[in-house]
Order: C-alpha cells, then structure tokens, then sequence
C-alpha cells in the first residue's frame, strides 16, 4: 500500500543495530528518531554503558543530542547480549567495522563473519538482516547463505545490503536526510519492507534505489575511490603548479566551473585521512586482485601514492621554511584530526606530519579542537597545547593541517606577536593569505605561488 506521491506508508519495526561504532550509533539513534523501537548492540561494556546515558565515545556534531532524544522516547536502549538484540527484533542493521588487515591491503571481514556467526544461531523465526558495513564485493552473497545455514529459520532469514554514505561531521543530517537511499537484495518484497522502513526519508524526495546485491556493495566503494581520485587529481596539479609557479586554487576554479567536473572535492592541500577513504580505496584493489581484474584498478595505487606525497611535501616546504634544518626548532601544529567537526585521527594526515616533524628533531606543539586524547593516545611522543594561541608561542614556524573554523578565525597580526618568526605553511587551502602577507607573515601554501610578507 502506498500514498498517492508513492511512498510507502510508514511501518514502525523492531529492530537491532549490530555494532554501535560510529555508524551504529548514529544509524541506532536516527531510526529511533524516526519512530522504529530500536536496540543497539555491542560487546563493548563501556560503550553500551557511555550510549545509554546519551553520550557518546568519539565526537560527531548533532550525535549526543539526537542519542538523548532517542532514548527520552523510550523506543532506544542498548545492551551487550546478543540473545537479547536477537528475541527483540525482526530487523537487523549490521553496522559493525571492516578495518584494513595488518599485513595487507585487504578489508578484515572477522568482526562481519563473527557477527553473522553469532547471530544466525540465535534467528528462530522469519527475519530480515540488512548490511550497512562496507565490505568487498561477493561478501553479501556468502552472508547469505550462511544465515540460511545456521539459522534455524532457515530460508526465511534474508538478506539485503543497504550502504551507508556518511561524513564525518555530517553523519546526523546525512542519516536522517541522505542525497539518496541505496539498497541491494534478492526479491523485490524486501525492498519493499525496507522503502516502509525508510518512509520518512522518502518522503522528503530522496532518491531511492533498488539493485541487486552485488552492486549494492559496489556502491560506497565505487563512490569513495571516484572522490579519492579526484582529489588526488587535484593535488597531482597541485605538484605541477609548484613546479611552475601556477596557482592550483585559481585553477580549481576555473575548471570547476566546467559542470562535467564540478567543483566540489577539487581542494588541493594535504589530501585525505580517516577511517573510510584510504582503507577502502585499498580494499577496492585488493578486491579486484582477488577477482582477477585489478589492470581495471590499477590506477587506485597512483591515487593513493599521490595522497601519501603530499605529507612528505608539506615536511619538505617546512624544512625550506625552516632554513633546511627543522632539528630543534619549535614546530606549531594547527590540527590533529583528519578533518574538521571530527575527533577522528585514523590516517590523519596533520599527525603524520607532525609525527614526521618530531622523528626529525623538531620540537612539534600540536593543537586540535576536539582530537587532543586520541591524539595523545598514539602519538605520546608529541606535545600538546590546549589553546591554539599558546601552541604557536614562540614558534619558529606555524602548520596549518586541519581546517577548523577557530583557526580561519585567529587575527594573523594577533598571532605574529606570540611567535618567534612569521612563518606559515597553509596545508588546506583555506586561510586569508592575503590578511597573513599583510601582518608581515611568510606564507607558503601548498600548490600556491610563494608569498613572502
């Protein structure tokens, strides 16, 4: 049954979020949000205990709230027993991690298969399990039939794969209102159970979009080695305009004004970090090796070479600031986190140039807004500065390597008066050059023609 614009009418569920990292969480507290009874899972105490008071353990704008919120209706709880997740519910969401293996490029799928091991045994009527994990391409299809095989329901435990599109930062809105719904699944009636889940979403317009299983899975790794390649594509430029003295910025938007290429992920600067972008680019090839067709992939490894240059080149421009000797010299370190309205410091390119900096001999002060315990965390040998001004205190050179909205704010002129010498690396793109070059300030950014105040 469906209303007249033809969205379904909405169905409340029952249903288990499988894992409340970041994506469980938000995607627990959004569907409770929209009027589902929910459980989360995990089998991590701590966190169930930290998400049942409305908080959470990393930092995404919007989250506590809309997890207080969620849980002041009474349709979200969380628990560490999977017997309990499994009486509850006849949706499951698996939202769990599928992290870069140690010794190789490919995805490890042990916290994914232990899910489903777990879970299916415990299924003992009809059910429906939706993944949300980014997995290689084929792994739904082998999750499928194993449930068949372990559950006792047997066959009428299905399977459907609905990707997740998140951004750090924009994870509530992209949940609750995302540029389109993508789910994968064998028999049409269960997209249909899935479009009464969702109706909410839909009925704010998203596109919603039915494919099988296969290319389902297909699709966040698809889209995120496509933004990898762009970026990448820009910061390849970026290596041309310092080679001649062009302005990648200027550049950037002038071909961005072409509509075929657009100028959006066209921001050249020390490029892309964090949990999803550089593991599943790597996972995509691995998978594509393991299909035999990794010649169609094989341009992925210059993208990520270029990302990874572009660290080595932001230590190259400091130590040219620097005299070529950065060893004793006191380094200021604006950014920890791989990108602003984020705690997240997985691959973050700001620590590993900070990091760099230190194994160098610098004496690196860093300073982030949100990312300063996880930093701590894994890379003690670092010091941290709990207020950007004081980070930059007698600094003999100024890294700006996260673009947080409270460092485009510092007065340049301010700034020059704590410092041993004006000199700054622009590492995103995104400050007043202009503002610096006026109070005196050596500026260099990446991919820019060099200005000195």
């Amino acid at each position: 049954m469906t209303k007249a614009n033809d969205v379904p009418v909405f169905t409340p569920r029952r249903m288990t979020v499988i894992g409340c990292g970041y994506l469980g969480a938000v995607h627990a507290a959004a569907m409770a949000t929209l009027g589902h009874d929910v459980v989360g899972f995990d089998l991590d105490a701590s966190k169930v205990e930290l998400l049942s008071t409305g908080r959470t353990p990393f930092y995404e704008p919007g989250l506590d709230d809309l997890l207080s919120e969620a849980l002041a209706t009474g349709r979200l709880r969380f628990t560490t027993s999977y017997a309990e997740a499994a009486e509850f519910a006849d949706v499951f969401f698996l939202c769990v991690g599928t992290p870069q293996k140690k010794d190789s490029n490919a995805a490890d799928m042990t916290y994914v298969n232990g899910a489903i091991d777990t879970l299916a045994p415990l299924l003992t009527r009809p059910a429906l399990v939706v993944g949300k994990s980014t997995v290689p391409v084929g792994t739904a299809e082998a999750l499928r039939d194993r449930l068949v095989a372990l559950s006792p329901a047997g066959v009428d435990v299905r399977l459907a794969w609905n990707p997740e599109f998140l951004r750090e930062g924009f994870a509530v809105k992209d949940t609750l209102s995302p540029d389109r719904v993508v789910v994968g699944v064998d028999d049409p009636a269960d997209a249909d159970e899935l479009a009464a889940l969702y109706a909410p979403v839909l009925e704010l317009g998203m596109p919603w979009v039915v494919v099988d299983l296969a290319t389902a899975q297909l699709v966040k790794n698809a889209a995120n080695a496509f933004l990898a390649t762009k970026i990448s594509f820009i910061n390849a430029m970026a290596e041309l305009c310092e080679a001649t003295g062009a302005d990648v910025v200027a550049l950037a938007d002038a071909i961005g004004h072409d509509a075929r290429i657009g100028r959006r992920f066209l921001h050249a600067g020390l490029g892309f970090g964090g949990g999803c972008l550089p593991k599943d680019l790597r996972g995509f090839m691995a998978r594509a090796e393991e299909l035999g067709v990794d010649q169609a992939l094989a341009f992925l490894s210059e993208v990520d070479d270029i990302n990874k240059r572009r660290r080595l080149r932001a230590v190259e421009v400091t130590t040219d600031l620097l005299d070529g000797d950065v060893s004793g010299k006191r380094v200021a370190v604006l950014g920890a986190a791989f990108k602003p309205d984020s705690d997240d410091i997985r691959d973050s390119p700001a620590l590993d140039v900070a990091t760099l900096l230190h194994d160098l001999g610098a004496e690196v002060r860093v300073h982030d807004p949100k990312a300063m315990d996880k930093a701590r965390e894994t890379r003690p040998e670092l010091t941290y500065i709990d207020d950007p001004v004081e980070a930059c205190r007698d600094a003999d050179v100024v890294l700006h390597l996260t673009e947080w909205a409270v460092f485009r704010e510092l007065d340049p002129v301010k700034l020059g008066e704590v410092v041993k010498h004006k000199r700054i690396l622009e590492g995103r793109n995104t400050l007043d050059s202009g503002a610096y070059v006026r109070a005196g300030w050596d500026f260099r950014a990446l991919g820019r023609p060099i200005i000195k105040g």
